[in-house]
């Protein structure tokens, strides 16, 4: 699994191609989650850091 803290923007992370959300299962190979606290989505991303001006740098985590 890998964790991606994208530069000014959300969490990406690598799924596998499947996941659930609240017990519903869902298909996509990374989900982006907000790290910015004003997505009106949470806790996925929807874009509201572009607007609020979020700065944070970027790092990428690898779980084995």
């Amino acid at each position: 699994m890998r964790i991606e803290a994208t530069e000014n923007g959300p969490y990406l992370v690598e799924t596998g191609g499947k996941y659930r959300v609240n017990g519903e299962e869902r298909t996509g190979k990374k989900v982006a989650l907000c790290r910015c606290g004003h997505s009106g989505q949470k806790p996925f991303c929807d874009g509201s850091h572009k607007t609020v001006g979020f700065k944070a740098p970027a790092v990428s985590i690898e779980l084995s």
